[in-house]
C-alpha cells in the first residue's frame, strides 16, 4: 500500500511519508495535539498485553532481566498540508496515551494469528493503508537523528546494542534514537510536545551532546517503518565545535544511556563515503529507516553547500550511482 525508500539498489522497509531533504520543516509549522485518553485494544489483543505484563512482572520478581513499563504515546493520525503562499510543509501530529507494554503487544505480535485467522499485519497493514491503522497499532513514535561533527566533517553511525528489546537490536541505526515518552517529553506547563526538544534529548542521553555545544537541529521529514510498523521523525544535527576524538573521549566518561549502543562508526560526511558505508554493510544489518534518514541528511548538506539550491539533491544521486558502479550493484 505504501512505496519503499530505495538506496544503493536496495528497497528498504521505510516509507518516506514527508520530506525530501531539500528543506527542513520549520518548528513553528509542527502542531502536536495530545489527548489524555488511553488506547483501547480489542478484547483478544488486550489478553496478549496482560500476558506480557504478567511475564515481565514474574521476571522482575525473580531478579531476572526484564522490560520495564513507562508511559508513552500512541499516534492517532499524522496530517501533512502546506502553507498558503510559500507552500512550506505543515505537519499535524495527534497523540493519545499508551505505554511500553502496549507497544510490545503489537510489535512482538504482528505476525501472530488472531481467532479470525488473520495476523495483525494482514488485517491492519496489508489489507488497508498502514498510515491509517488504528491508534492502538501505533504505540511508538521515534525521533531519529543523523549527527554530523562540523569540526572534522564526519557522519556518525550507531549500532544498537543486543540488550535493546525489539527487532532492531544489533543493527546499524541513526546516530541517536528516542521514543516519545510522557515522563520526559510532555511539558508540565501544558505546552505542546516539542519534537525538536526530543531530538536534543536523544543527542544528550545517547551521545553526550549538550545544549552548550551549539548544535544545529533540523527536522527533515517523517517516515513509516512498514516492517515493524513504527512512525519516525527524521532530524539532521550538526555540531560545529565537536569532532570524533572529543565525542569518544566524552563517552569514556559516561553517557546517560550508554547501554543502548555497542559500536560507533564515524564516516566522512561526503555522499560517496556515507553511501559507500551503507552499501558495504549487509542489508540485514540495517534498521528499516536508518538509510533513508542518512540519505536525507546528505541531501540537506548538499543543498546548504549550494546556497539553498534544491537541485543540489542530484549531486547525491550522482554519488550514489558512482558507489553502485564501483561495487557492481
Amino acid at each position: 500500500m505504501r512505496d519503499r525508500f530505495t538506496v544503493v539498489g536496495r528497497a528498504t522497509g521505510c516509507h518516506l511519508f514527508e520530506g525530501d531533504g531539500t528543506r527542513p520543516v520549520d518548528e513553528e509549522n509542527i502542531h502536536v495535539k495530545y489527548t489524555p485518553k488511553r488506547v483501547q485494544f480489542p478484547e483478544e489483543i488486550a489478553a496478549w498485553r496482560r500476558s506480557i505484563e504478567t511475564e515481565e512482572e514474574r521476571k522482575e520478581a525473580g531478579g531476572l532481566p526484564h522490560r520495564w513499563n513507562n508511559a508513552r504515546f500512541a499516534v492517532e493520525r499524522v496530517v501533512v498540508t502546506r502553507t498558503h503562499l510559500a507552500e512550506d510543509p505543515v505537519v499535524s501530529l495527534t497523540l493519545r496515551d499508551a505505554d511500553y507494554f502496549d507497544f510490545l503487544t503489537t510489535s512482538l505480535n504482528l505476525d501472530r494469528r488472531q481467532k479470525n485467522g488473520l495476523t495483525l499485519r494482514q488485517q491492519y497493514l496489508e489489507g488497508s493503508d498502514p498510515a491509517d491503522a488504528p491508534s492502538w497499532m501505533n504505540c511508538s513514535f521515534g525521533i531519529n537523528v543523523a549527527l554530523e561533527t562540523g569540526k572534522d566533517g564526519k557522519m556518525l553511525f550507531s549500532r544498537r546494542s543486543a540488550q535493546v528489546a525489539g527487532p532492531n537490536s544489533a543493527r546499524w541505526n541513526s546516530s541517536a534514537n528516542e521514543g516519545l515518552a510522557q515522563q520526559h517529553d510532555l511539558p508540565r506547563d501544558g505546552s505542546p510536545v516539542s519534537l525538536h526538544a526530543v531530538a536534543r534529548r536523544a543527542l544528550f542521553e545517547e551521545l553526550a551532546v549538550h545544549d552548550g555545544d551549539n548544535t544545529q537541529v533540523e527536522l527533515l521529514g517523517f517516515g513509516l517503518d512498514v516492517i515493524n510498523h513504527q512512525w519516525a521523525a527524521f532530524f539532521r544535527a550538526v555540531t560545529p565545535e565537536l569532532d570524533e576524538p572529543t565525542l569518544r573521549l566524552r563517552w569514556t566518561r559516561g553517557v546517560t544511556d550508554k547501554w543502548e549502543h555497542d559500536r560507533f562508526e564515524f564516516v566522512d560526511a561526503r555522499p560517496e563515503s556515507v553511501l559507500g558505508f551503507i552499501a558495504d554493510e549487509p542489508e540485514e544489518r540495517w534498521t528499516p529507516c536508518a538509510p533513508a534518514l542518512f540519505y536525507l541528511a546528505l541531501v540537506r548538506g548538499a543543498v546548504e553547500r549550494a546556497g539553498g539550491n534544491p537541485a543540489a539533491r542530484f549531486a547525491v544521486e550522482r554519488a550514489e550511482q558512482r558507489v553502485m558502479a564501483e561495487r557492481g550493484l
